[in-house]
């Protein structure tokens, strides 16, 4: 039986074929760098289980998330790979990240302390990453006061760093000013260990932006995330690596009705025709994730051919004007895929295509091809 038979007509379909190829071109991309696929925020709504079982199976080496619950679910699933968690570390957390085997983020001398306090107490040694702050000012200790953190990182018996890292802010952009003072930033911090005659952990910086403009910020290990799946960062990103999407979004048609001239569609009466037209219902709405915003902006594909959204969207469906198309009930809908990008979705509804992968509601069923 097709596996969209038993479900609602509404699904995501994820190629995790394709998820593999994207890794394997950037792998190719950065040389002698590892790579880290991002999983979080549901694998960027592509399912985060499925997704890191395929990246574990394919010879990812590890994993990263943002979120100490995102990676106890991966722990729950069998994912035996390195996990980092990248968020900040509550203090009553800590005893769960060692318990599950999790690597975490310290940006602080304290929270090295409650670390090693932790990890003392069941005998064994927690694993983190120093997170330094070259300019997101998000967590992370300042690049100008980190000399400290690194040094106390040395005093730590309890505790073993076994990487060091920061986070771009601007690498997508055409102007990369901004990334290379970040890069510049974190250099002069990784001068610490040499200086020392000591082996620096792992070292990272480079995000998907990073990967694909600054060959340089490549260091020890790599962070993609959005293009993993298959969508650039940006539209002023230069795409250095050829990427294959990853998710289509479909649905069917459920409604078929003629609108008659000076008939409003949909809640608040925002569109009309001054022209009897065919219009068709599909069962996705803002409930699902489809923005509210691409109310008489968005468009799908039925039968090969793209129409507009009309009037607003729903919280669980939204309607589309075929003006004198044809389309029956069952006729298969593209809401992304078949030549609409998550950018396009994005563009129309004033948003990044960050939003628009990661908003896809749980309800919707993903399907995995």
């Amino acid at each position: 039986m097709n596996p969209t038979d038993a479900i609602r007509p509404a699904h995501v379909e994820v190629s995790l074929g394709a998820i593999a190829q994207n890794y394997d071109a950037i792998r190719a991309h950065v040389g002698t760098a590892s790579v880290m696929p991002v999983v979080k925020a549901n694998a960027y709504g592509h399912g985060i289980v499925e997704v890191a079982q395929h990246l574990m199976n394919h010879g990812a080496p590890c994993l990263g998330v943002a979120l100490l619950e995102e990676a106890i679910v991966l722990r729950q699933a069998g994912i035996t790979l390195p996990i980092l968690v990248f968020g900040g570390v509550a203090t009553r957390q800590i005893p769960q990240f060692i318990a599950h085997g999790l690597m975490m983020a310290a940006s602080s001398i304290d929270k090295l302390r409650q670390i090693d306090e932790a990890a003392a107490a069941v005998k064994t040694k927690a694993r983190v990453h120093l997170k330094i702050d070259t300019g997101m000012e998000r967590i992370g200790v300042h690049w100008y006061s980190a000399e400290k953190l690194l040094e106390a990182s040395l005093s730590f018996t309890n505790v073993e760093v076994v990487g060091i890292y920061s986070h771009f802010a601007n690498s997508d952009a055409a102007d990369l000013t901004s990334a290379k003072e970040q890069l510049a930033r974190f250099l002069e911090v990784l001068e610490f260990y040499p200086k020392r005659g000591l082996q620096p952990p792992q070292r990272h910086i480079a995000n998907s932006g990073g990967i694909l403009q600054l060959p340089e910020s490549h260091l020890d290990l790599v962070r993609p995330g959005i293009m993993l799946y298959g969508v650039y960062p940006s539209k002023e990103v230069r795409q250095t690596v050829a990427l294959q999407p990853a998710l289509n979004w479909k649905s069917q048609v459920v409604f078929f009705k003629v609108v008659q001239p000076g008939s409003p569609v949909s809640y608040g009466g925002t569109w009309q025709s001054d022209h009897p037209v065919r219009v068709v219902t599909v069962p996705v709405g803002y409930g699902d994730g489809y923005f509210r915003a691409l109310s008489n902006r968005g468009q799908v594909v039925i039968r090969g051919q793209r129409h507009p959204i009309v009037g607003r969207v729903c919280m669980d469906q939204f309607m589309v004007n075929l003006e004198w198309g044809t389309a029956y009930n069952g006729d298969a809908v593209t809401l992304m895929g078949d030549g609409i990008s998550a950018q396009d979705v994005a563009d129309w509804a004033g948003t990044i295509p960050y939003e628009v992968l990661t908003n896809i509601n749980t309800r919707v069923p993903r399907v995995y091809v």
